[in-house]
């Protein structure tokens, strides 16, 4: 069956080509190499079938067959050569295709890895494994196959037609006239067929995410009741990918045996026109069986040309897709101040160390070393995700050096903003941020989130075992300070239950665990970092009472002379906190300790009393 692609054609395929062949211009000479080989082999393919004639006319015909030995030997040695040409450029092909897919597909993660966070905020994230995966394998394929196959295809069809001309140009004008017609009948095909196979797509799409959705949300569908309508909306979406899939299909199982059709009868023609040309004197039988082979073979490679020069558009499309994703502006940082370890001296002056010595410093352009104490303040600090929108408005507010800072308030009022903010994954508008009186935009991003360390509610396990997992917050932490990270995070009990321990393998993003049991490793995985700031965004969300408070008594020890940011829900854990921050429409309305906001009787009072609730 004729393969069919579905594709949005390029909106610059030279641009894009020109990209694409940058990546190409690495392997000139294997590529070079390639070309020469598949050129040789299809000329072999037109030449073998063009020396039937003087086999016939100068050997079978008079005789002489000591001389049809040396041209069959003659034609054995050349088709050998084609054979191993197909054989090399094939080869070669493969492993130079795979070098110039992975190197696009290194500078794409690479690149990827420097967008904001904006970027992948704004893009699903099945859009974005689309590039990696469907863009990249189609890529991958046009240059494995397509790239030889076109070379190849469009040898063999112009020496097809040549050769028919130079054996006999009058036979010529009826096969040239039923190649046009077999033409035409490709692309007609081919682009009715594009069509039906996108909305098959479409359709395919439809349907496998409404059977994921089923299948993740067994529970509601059977507590609602819902099993017979779900089972029609199937149906419905069933029927509408038959219905595209049978379209689709009819159209490529159309395509071969038509152009197999219409090449019988264009050799029955020019068999019968032919032998009557022989009969007539006007052409002679070498001619006629050298040219009847030529007609029989020139459906084929007229008919993956055109394939393949689909499929090449096809491939352009994706690596278009590629290219923008790799042209998106990657994060900004114009910072000159870095974080660097320190020992402090007996007269209070610092020293740049090599090693971990619990002390750090921010390292001014000049080599001025600006003790690292956690002061973070915010001034009439304005911020919107969209130009439309302000999610922060003027807000203001300081963290004194070891202080536990707390953010309460409802969903949407601007908490989880200003821990982004903090980390920079996100620029302000206008207004200022601080850290230890260093503008933020100074200080470069990568050193700015060595100084943090951040738990967030969603908590994210990577594949690999527990103390991976954990060891991802310092990479050249020891197994004893995992350990004792995992004690700290009150960790350590569950994970010595587990049949493997802390060699237990986690996988599918922890489903093997709990998700009280996954936060409690988010937090071992922060404290191992040994940050100089703690944010803990919802960190406790998961977890029990009691664990909480078994938690709670690591973290203070962990916590201890740190700058601290909390963001809660449960009120019961920012009692203790130095200030809490009531947050309400992207502005702090209260601020204080437990107890001065429980005096004021506001807000907080309303809350912690129960006379509202959180949304």
């Amino acid at each position: 069956m004729a393969r069919q692609t579905t594709y949005k054609r390029p909106k610059n395929a030279k641009k894009t080509l020109r990209r694409l062949a940058a990546y190409l211009g690495g392997h000139k000479l294997a590529l070079a190499a390639v070309a020469v080989m598949v050129v040789i082999s299809g000329l072999a393919n037109v030449m073998g079938t063009y020396l039937l004639k003087p086999v016939i006319n100068d050997y079978i015909v008079p005789g002489d067959m000591a001389g049809l030995a040396r041209m069959v030997f003659f034609m054995a040695l050349m088709y050998g050569a084609g054979a191993l040409c197909t054989l090399g450029y094939n080869q070669l092909m493969v492993r130079t295709a795979q070098k110039i897919v992975a190197q696009i597909r290194r500078d794409l993660f690479e690149h990827t890895q420097k967008l904001p966070l904006r970027y992948f905020d704004s893009r699903t994230h099945g859009e974005l494994m689309s590039s990696f995966t469907n863009d990249v394998d189609t890529v991958t394929e046009a240059l494995n196959n397509s790239f030889t196959l076109l070379i190849q295809s469009f040898v063999v069809v112009t020496g097809t037609i040549v050769m028919l001309i130079v054996l006999d140009a009058r036979l010529s004008v009826i096969v040239i006239g039923f190649l046009a017609l077999m033409l035409a009948f490709i692309l007609y095909n081919g682009r009715r067929g594009r069509k039906f196979y996108a909305q098959q797509q479409k359709n395919l799409a439809s349907l496998n995410g409404f059977i994921e959705e089923m299948v993740e949300g067994q529970k509601v569908e059977k507590v609602f009741n819902h099993e017979q309508a779900d089972f029609e909306e199937f149906c419905r979406r069933n029927e509408a990918l038959r219905d595209a899939g049978t379209k689709a299909a009819s159209y490529s199982g159309m395509m071969i045996p038509t152009v197999v059709s219409l090449s019988y009868v264009n050799y029955a023609v020019s068999a019968c026109v032919g032998g009557l040309f022989v009969l007539a004197g006007l052409s002679d039988i070498g001619s006629l069986s050298s040219y009847l082979v030529f007609v029989r073979q020139s459906a084929m490679p007229l008919n993956q040309l055109t394939q393949q020069a689909n499929f090449l558009m096809s491939a352009l499309s994706g690596a278009e897709r590629i290219f923008d994703m790799m042209d998106e502006t990657p994060e900004i940082d114009d910072g000159d101040v870095t974080l660097v370890r320190v020992r402090e001296n007996a007269d209070g002056t610092l020293t740049e160390e090599p090693e971990y010595t619990g002390h750090f410093a921010w390292k001014e352009a000049d080599g001025t070393l600006v003790p690292l104490r956690g002061d973070v303040r915010f001034h009439d600090v304005t911020f919107g995700y969209t130009p439309e929108k302000t999610v922060l408005n003027g807000v203001s507010l300081y963290a004194k050096p070891g202080q536990e800072i707390a953010f309460v308030g409802s969903t949407g009022a601007g908490k989880t903003t200003i821990i982004n903010l903090i980390t920079r994954f996100y620029e302000i508008n206008s207004g200022s941020i601080t850290y230890d009186g260093i503008d933020l935009r100074r200080i470069r991003k990568d050193d700015l989130r060595r100084s943090l360390s951040v738990v967030v509610q969603d908590t994210h396990l990577f594949t690999g075992t527990i103390l991976e997992n954990i060891r991802y917050g310092r990479l050249n932490a020891t197994d004893d300070e995992v350990r004792a990270a995992a004690k700290l995070a009150n960790a350590d009990s569950f994970i010595r239950r587990l049949p493997d321990g802390y060699d237990t393998m986690i996988s599918g993003d922890g489903d093997n665990l709990s998700q009280g049991q996954r936060q409690l490793l988010a937090i071992a995985r922060a404290a191992v970092a040994r940050p100089p700031v703690f944010i803990l965004d919802e960190a406790t969300s998961s977890i029990d009472t009691r664990t909480e408070k078994l938690i709670g008594k690591g973290l203070d020890t962990l916590m201890k002379g740190r700058t601290v940011f909390v963001i809660a829900h449960r009120l019961s854990t920012v009692r203790n906190a130095n200030a809490i921050m009531v947050v309400e429409a992207g502005r702090i309305i209260e601020r204080g300790d437990h107890d001065e906001l429980l005096a004021q009787r506001g807000r907080y009072y309303q809350l912690y009393t129960g006379m509202t609730q959180l949304t």
